[in-house]
């Protein structure tokens, strides 16, 4: 993503020019239900629309999206097996010890800070026709505020709705679906949740659509092949295995990319990368020292002597249950023992890329929906695996089972952001909680509904 060093105060300006209001802060205290401004602010030139674009992507750097909470609540929701969360945020303990509340201030600022960014995203998708530089930067410009719109209406109806598989799709409410621009809050714009199909099915249309039209690279922004490996996880979630395949397909064999053969190698992207990122990386969001928030190491990170340029709060202990899952030799356990406790070495640099997709979730997920489908597209589920495991330094296999994908699944991408929907989807507990308890579910926030009286809320709260 690229690295956004506009000042606030000029980014507040081009906010005004561009017909988009922000909060000022992210104080969870002072959270806007939506955003409105006057018609004739609408946006008039590509200069206008561009400018919204690249808000579109600091929305999505905010600590409460893609920054870094939202992957943070994905792993820390219910989930004792594997951390012991000692942390101080009253909102985050309960998320964790499941009792959250309807005015939980993380889940507020996610549903803030994603429908504005959405919002964003709408207006830019009403201005293409200002967009006349090339048709390449049209189609460029679309693909991506499509690809922002889909990844976090897909965030959020996977951590405020019933997963699927969890009852009716079709009824079970999923989370308020808005297409269009909100400039002039009228009575029209309180919609109520549509249903989790609907949120799904607008989620593939939108990514569907950004592939087609995103190109092959485009620096640190969207790329086709994010929009295929966010479309492939989707479809993973539905248990369409062959859709999900041919997506992960697409990105292993088109987008020139290959795992780096040093696991050890895809963190520390300021303190030893000089601040590139990992080439493994499909998409993630950029972190740097004038711009953005890694959350995930605010929370999972911790400051280590002997190596300059770690921090953190130290908030997310790893238990030695989830270290005695590794192997001999994996060098996946990448952990660093501190003041007596555990902590993921993937997350200390404070100035870190925040991972959002990697190449090697392309292999897992192809080598387990090829596994559930009986088919070898691309290659056979025991090469992908094998090409995590040798990459990791663990002998390859001489066969493989569902269990053995899996895990290797959930020990190549611990600790970034998939843990919650993982057990979801093959209905495995999460710590205390089954798979479909409703304490697993983030609250409508309370503020939402004391104002869109068009809202229902989750069970429990």
């Amino acid at each position: 993503m690229k690295q956004f060093l506009i000042k606030n105060t000029i980014w507040s300006l081009w906010i005004a020019l561009a017909g988009l209001t922000l909060a000022g802060c992210e104080d969870r205290l002072d959270l806007k239900p939506f955003q409105s401004i006057s018609e004739e602010l609408a946006l008039n030139t590509e200069g206008d629309v561009l400018v919204t674009l690249t808000g579109c992507y600091d929305g999505i750097q905010s600590a409460a999206t893609l920054g870094g909470e939202i992957m943070v609540l994905n792993d820390l929701i219910g989930n004792s097996s594997d951390i012991n969360f000692t942390g101080t945020f009253a909102g985050l303990n309960d998320a964790y010890n499941g009792l959250m509340v309807s005015n939980n201030s993380f889940a507020a600022s996610t549903w803030a800070s994603a429908y504005n960014t959405i919002n964003r995203c709408n207006n830019v998708l009403s201005a293409l026709d200002k967009v006349t530089s090339s048709p390449a930067k049209k189609s460029s410009v679309e693909g991506e505020a499509l690809f922002i719109r889909a990844l976090l209406y897909f965030e959020l109806v996977r951590l405020y709705a019933r997963t699927i598989g969890d009852g009716d799709a079709g009824s079970n409410p999923g989370v308020p679906l808005v297409l269009q621009p909100t400039r002039v809050v009228g009575d029209a714009d309180f919609v109520a949740r549509s249903s989790v199909q609907a949120v799904y099915n607008q989620v593939i249309a939108d990514l569907t659509k950004a592939e087609s039209l995103l190109p092959n690279t485009n620096g640190n922004f969207a790329t086709k092949w994010a929009a295929a490996a966010i479309l492939s996880r989707v479809y993973l979630m539905q248990k369409n295995f062959p859709a999900a395949r041919d997506a992960a397909n697409r990105v292993i064999t088109g987008s020139g990319k290959v795992l780096n053969p040093d696991f050890t190698k895809l963190w520390f992207t300021q303190i030893r990368n000089g601040g590139a990122t990992p080439a493994e990386y499909l998409f993630a969001v950029k972190v740097t020292t004038q711009d953005g928030t890694n959350a995930i190491n605010t929370y999972f990170g911790r400051t280590i002597s002997g190596i300059p340029g770690t921090a953190g709060r130290s908030d997310c202990k790893i238990t030695n249950a989830h270290l005695n899952r590794y192997e001999a030799g994996d060098t996946r356990k990448f952990f660093v023992v501190s003041g007596g406790s555990n902590y993921t070495q993937k997350h200390l640099d404070r100035f870190g890329d925040v991972p959002v997709a990697r190449l090697a979730e392309m292999y897992l997920t192809r080598a387990e929906a090829n596994f559930r489908a009986g088919t070898s597209i691309g290659a056979t589920p025991l090469a992908d695996v094998n090409a995590i495991r040798t990459r990791a330094g663990l002998p390859a296999l001489t066969e493989v089972t569902l269990d053995a994908i899996l895990k290797e699944r959930s020990l190549e991408l611990a600790f970034e952001g998939h843990n919650l929907h993982e057990a979801k989807r093959l209905q495995r507990p999460v710590g205390k909680f089954e798979w479909n308890s409703p304490k697993l579910l983030m609250p409508v926030p309370q503020r939402e509904m004391d104002v869109n009286k068009n809202l229902v809320q989750n069970q429990g709260y």
